[in-house]
C-alpha cells in the first residue's frame, strides 16, 4: 500500500482526490488481486497500471470540463449553454463569500430572492411581473400544481410531446394532479375544439413549444392571439411552454425565426414558462414572466421552496440578461458568438491547424460540414460550418474518436466514414492551442 500510494504516477490522482478515496481504491485492487485464484499474481509495474487505470476511471465519471467538436450548439449531453464571462465572474462574486441574496440592504430586514431578477425580467420580456425556478419543467409543474391540481387542462394533441430523457407533459400533467383534455387531430386543431372542450372544472389553456419534432403538410393551428382571446373571454389563464427563451430575433444571426417572449406577451398569453440555458444562453433556469396576478399566486405556492434557485444562478442569470439587451452583449454571450462565427474565420482557424497538425504527420484535411443548433430549441436547423477532418494512421475512426475522448480534458467527435470530425464552431478561439497539442498527442 505504502508503495502505490508513493509512486509518482499515482500522486498526481492524491492531489486531485486526497489521500483516503486514493487509498480506498488501491485497497479494493488489492483485495481483489488476493480473492482472485489465478496462482501467479501481477508484478509491481502492472499493480500501479491498474491503479492508475482505476483512478483515472474515477476521474473521467465525475464532472470536467470537454472540449465540443461535435458542431451542436446548444448540447444537452455536455451542458448545453456555456456562460459568458460576465456571467462566470457574477457566481464568482457572490458564491465566496455571503450576499444579500435575501436581504433588504435598506431596510436592513429580510428580502425576497426573487426580487433579485425580476426587474430585468420585466424589462427584457415587457411583462408585468416575473419568477425564477430551477428548470422550464418545473415551471410548469409550478403553474400546474398552483392553478390545475384536480381540475381540467386544455392541451392540443399535436403539442403533447416527449422532451430528452422521456419526460412527456401528460406525464407531467398527471404529476402535477391535473386532467388532460386532449384536442383536436394530430395535425390539425381549430379554435371550435377548445371551445367544445371548456367546462365548469376547466383551470388552463396550454400551448407548449413543439421542442423537437415538426409537423409539416395538412396541418391548421390556432393563433396564440385566439387562444388568449378565447381565456379572456371566459376567464380561463392561458399558459405558454415558450421552451427556448428567445429574448431577440434570431434572423439577424441567419437563422430561422423563433417566437420571442415579448411577442407572446404581446399576444396576450398570461403565463409564458422558458428556459435560461437554450437561446437565452445563460444557466439553468426556469423563467416564468407574464400578469402580475396570477404570478402572485405563484410565489404564494409551498412547492416554490422545492424549486428555488441559488444565488450563483441568480447572478449568472442577472449577468446574462445585462447582456442579452444589445448587439454588442449578446456577442460576448457564447451562444451567440459561436453562431455569429463567419465561415472565413472558422476556416482560416482550420488551415492554421492543420498545417501545424501536417508537420507532426497527422493526415488532417479541412472540410465543410454542417452543425445544429440543438438543445431542442432549433434541433432542425443546420449550420453550416468547418471541420478538421482526420484520417487514424491505425484502426478506425470511431477508435481514435474514442481515444479522444480519454484525453484531458476529453475531446468530444463525431466519426463520418474514414475520418473523425473536429467541427470547430463549437470550440472557442482560445481553445485552439489546447485542441492542437491533443490531436498532435493522440
Amino acid at each position: 500500500m505504502h508503495r502505490l500510494l508513493d509512486e509518482p504516477r499515482v500522486a498526481r490522482f492524491v492531489v486531485l482526490f486526497g489521500n483516503d478515496i486514493v487509498k480506498t481504491h488501491a485497497t479494493a485492487l488489492l483485495d481483489g488481486l488476493r480473492a482472485a485464484e489465478t496462482g501467479a499474481l501481477p508484478d509491481a509495474e502492472a499493480i500501479v497500471a491498474a491503479l492508475c487505470a482505476r483512478l483515472a476511471h474515477e476521474e473521467r465519471d465525475g464532472l470536467v470540463p470537454v472540449l465540443n467538436g461535435t458542431g451542436i450548439v446548444l448540447h444537452t449531453n455536455l451542458g448545453r449553454a456555456p456562460l459568458a464571462a460576465e456571467a462566470l465572474a457574477a457566481m464568482n462574486a457572490v458564491a465566496g463569500g455571503y450576499s444579500n441574496l435575501e436581504f433588504d440592504l435598506e431596510a436592513g430586514v429580510r428580502g425576497s430572492r426573487y426580487e433579485r431578477v425580476s426587474t430585468l425580467l420585466r424589462a427584457v420580456s415587457g411583462a408585468e411581473d416575473a419568477l425564477v425556478v430551477n428548470n422550464c419543467a418545473a415551471a410548469v409543474l409550478l403553474i400546474l400544481d398552483t392553478f390545475a391540481r384536480g381540475r381540467e387542462v386544455i392541451v392540443a394533441r399535436n403539442q403533447l410531446i416527449e422532451i430528452g430523457g422521456g419526460f412527456r407533459l401528460p406525464d407531467v400533467l398527471a404529476r402535477s394532479g391535473a386532467r388532460l383534455i386532449e384536442v383536436g387531430a394530430t395535425n390539425k386543431v381549430y379554435l371550435r375544439d377548445f371551445e367544445r372542450a371548456l367546462t365548469a372544472d376547466t383551470a388552463l389553456l396550454v400551448r407548449s413549444h413543439p421542442s423537437n419534432y415538426r409537423i409539416e403538410g395538412f396541418t391548421a393551428d390556432v393563433a396564440p392571439s385566439e387562444l388568449a382571446a378565447l381565456g379572456k373571454r371566459v376567464g380561463v389563464p392561458v399558459v405558454e411552454d415558450l421552451g427556448t427563451g428567445a429574448l431577440t430575433d434570431l434572423a439577424a444571426y441567419g437563422l430561422p425565426r423563433e417566437r420571442t417572449v415579448r411577442e407572446a406577451i404581446a399576444d396576450g398569453i398570461d403565463l409564458i414558462a422558458f428556459s435560461g440555458d437554450k437561446l437565452l444562453g445563460g444557466p439553468q433556469a426556469g423563467i416564468i414572466v407574464g400578469r402580475a396576478a396570477p404570478i402572485a399566486r405563484l410565489r404564494a405556492n409551498p412547492l416554490l421552496r422545492a424549486l428555488r434557485v441559488d444565488k450563483a444562478t441568480l447572478a449568472a442569470l442577472s449577468a446574462t440578461l445585462y447582456l442579452s439587451q444589445s448587439a454588442e452583449g449578446r456577442a460576448r454571450i457564447p451562444f451567440y458568438a459561436m453562431v455569429g462565427r463567419s465561415l472565413d474565420e472558422l476556416r482560416a482557424r482550420a488551415e492554421t491547424l492543420a498545417a501545424t497538425l501536417r508537420r507532426d504527420g497527422v493526415d488532417v484535411r479541412v472540410d465543410a460540414t454542417v452543425g445544429y443548433v440543438g438543445g431542442g430549441s432549433l434541433p432542425l436547423t443546420e449550420l453550416a460550418s468547418i471541420a478538421l477532418a482526420i484520417r487514424p494512421g491505425a484502426g478506425d475512426a470511431n477508435a481514435l474518436a474514442s481515444r479522444y475522448r480519454e484525453a484531458t480534458p476529453p475531446l468530444i467527435a463525431r466519426s463520418e466514414g474514414d475520418r473523425v470530425l473536429i467541427d470547430l464552431r463549437t470550440i472557442a478561439p482560445d481553445q485552439d492551442e489546447l485542441l492542437g497539442r491533443i490531436l498532435a498527442r493522440i
